[in-house]
Parts: structure tokens; sequence; C-alpha cells
């Protein structure tokens, strides 16, 4: 399983990515794996706000449907609109094309409630 070092995650397997700023979110490679063959992606627009812990999309696989959980309190500022088309980015690239949203964050301090890469193994792992 991948677990890049430089990313936050939560409990419920989103990561975030600070740019500058700025949060990338999107699913771990555990839960793409988990999910399966990934079918279908629901995404909030830009300009709706995020509150953390609650639902801002879902991701539609062979298996299942998961609800996605926004890791921290923000503003969209960019939809990831391939996944329309190509929602398996999410399966062979859940770090980099198959990002879900941009957002502007209320708090950038945020991500010190978030898991680091070590612990989020270890959550994953136990």
């Amino acid at each position: 399983m991948n677990v890049p070092e430089q990313l936050f995650f939560t409990a419920e397997h989103e990561w975030v990515r600070d740019e500058n700023g700025l949060f990338r979110i999107g699913i771990t490679d555990y839960a793409q794996d988990a999910l399966g063959d990934i079918v279908f992606v629901a995404l909030p627009s830009v300009g709706d706000e995020l509150h953390q812990h609650s639902t801002f999309g879902e991701v539609e696989s062979t298996k299942s449907v998961s609800e996605i959980y926004a890791p921290v309190q923000g503003r969209v500022v960019e939809v990831n609109g391939e996944l329309e088309t190509a929602p398996e980015l999410l399966n062979s690239d859940p770090y980099g094309a198959g990002w879900l949203v941009v957002i502007q964050p209320i708090d950038l301090r945020a991500t010190e409630t978030l898991l680091d890469a070590e612990a989020y193994r270890a959550l994953t792992e136990g």
C-alpha cells in the first residue's frame, strides 16, 4: 500500500496535500483498493463550503457506494472534472491525477488534527 510521507490522512481514508495554503484532497490507495473498480464519482461545485467531517461527495464502485468526508473546513476552489469521464483515475493514480477537489481552508493549521503517514499506516495495517 502506498502512503506518501508528505501527505496528511483521515481515519476515513482521505488524504490532504498542502499546496501553498490550498489543500488538495483525494482518497487513499487503501480506500481505492478496498472499493474495487470505481465507476462513478459525485463531487461538490466550485464555491461550495465544506464542513470538517461532513460528506461532500460519493464514490461508486462495482462493489459499493462510499461517502467522501471533508478532512478540513473550507471553500471549494477547484474540482477534478476529469473524474466525470474517467472515474477510474481514482484506482490508477489516487495521489496524482485521481485527486478530487482543492479547497481554501478556513484554518491553515487544520492539518494538525489529521494523521501523518506513520499514524495512517498504523491504522490500516493494525
